[in-house]
């Protein structure tokens, strides 16, 4: 992709400006959620700002956050520091302060129980799926029409909740295919600045 340009010490945003796009991993903070399956969303983050030499930085919308340019254009890699169960207040927070013209320019990354280990999926609006950042997420800005980039996890084993799975660490072969589904999913992001949404969906929906 084109060269994405990072911020310094310095702001990257000029006054009035707006995002190009807002990009939110979804997950828990601190060290106890770390490596967990709910948390594979930060971890797209994470491998963005790596990617773009870039640095999280800690700012007043309870967020982490990294600016970048590309083509000009201002793009935002954020992590909510609320947990899961509160992503919403931290993300209308970063919305308002990146003055988002439209919801779409929202993507939100997140984990995903109905896709297999290994498996991304880029989606436009739609339900929720029972997801409780995403409900918050939908709480707090009033509206379900942001963009998603869906990272499969798998089921949960039959002896298991869904509450518990998510916030469990996966095995040392899941771990090796969630980095793959890591790499794949930055890669979506990438190729959505390039080619748009529309194009990438048609790309990235196809794979395994």
């Amino acid at each position: 992709m084109s060269r994405l340009i990072r911020g310094e010490r310095r702001s990257l945003t000029r006054r009035g400006e707006s995002a190009e796009l807002l990009v939110v991993g979804l997950g828990n903070p601190g060290s106890k959620f770390a490596g967990t399956r709910h948390n594979i969303g930060r971890e797209v983050i994470d491998e963005l700002v790596k990617r773009n030499d870039s640095i999280l930085k800690a700012g007043k919308e309870e967020s982490l956050v990294a600016e970048v340019r590309h083509e000009g254009n201002l793009v935002v890699f954020a992590i909510p520091m609320t947990f899961m169960n509160d992503s919403g207040i931290a993300v209308a927070k970063l919305m308002r302060r990146y003055r988002l013209s439209e919801v779409k320019k929202l993507l939100i990354i997140h984990d995903e129980l109905d896709l297999e280990v290994g498996a991304i999926r880029l989606k436009e609006g739609g339900g929720l799926a029972g997801h409780n950042g995403l409900r918050s997420v939908k709480q707090h800005i009033k509206n379900q029409d942001f963009s998603r980039v869906r990272v499969g996890i798998g089921k949960p084993f039959p002896d298991q909740k869904g509450a518990q799975y998510v916030i469990s660490k996966p095995s040392k072969k899941e771990s090796q295919e969630l980095l793959f589904s890591v790499a794949t999913a930055a890669d979506s992001i990438e190729s959505i600045l390039e080619i748009g949404f529309e194009k990438s969906m048609q790309i990235f929906n196809k794979k395994i």
